[in-house]
């Protein structure tokens, strides 16, 4: 069973990534989400992932950008398991201090590269 904490978390990340153009979400219920854009995926929210106790954010990143991240700011960030090294980014959404700023972006950035042109033409900062 989810406690508040999750819930309130699982929706803050499903507005972010469900606003983006035909972002849909895969498994909405039970620890995990899948979202994807036409097919691919560009994040997961994750609960207990792999029995780390942690409520995270996963997004695709730009190559060896995961491993700096993880490297300046290890409260925040880290390389998942498995996916990690192909690429993907975390980010603690448990933690005292979150950005949720930072989480809209990596989760718009991550967007960009898995969407087509057209939709990301919808989405390009100026």
């Amino acid at each position: 069973m989810q406690t508040s904490e999750e819930e309130l978390l699982r929706e803050r990340v499903n507005t972010r990534c469900l606003s983006l153009p035909e972002a849909q979400v895969e498994r909405p219920s039970g620890l995990h989400s899948t979202f994807l854009v036409r097919g691919k995926k560009f994040a997961y929210y994750l609960v207990d992932h792999h029995g780390d106790g942690r409520i995270t954010v996963c997004a695709r990143v730009a190559p060896g950008e995961q491993y700096r991240l993880a490297a300046e700011d290890p409260g925040r960030f880290f390389v998942p398991s498995y996916i990690g090294p192909r690429g993907w980014a975390g980010y603690y959404l448990d933690g005292a201090d979150v950005d949720w700023d930072v989480v809209e972006r990596l989760v718009a950035d991550s967007y960009l590269m898995a969407a087509p042109k057209r939709l990301a033409a919808q989405l390009r900062r100026p």
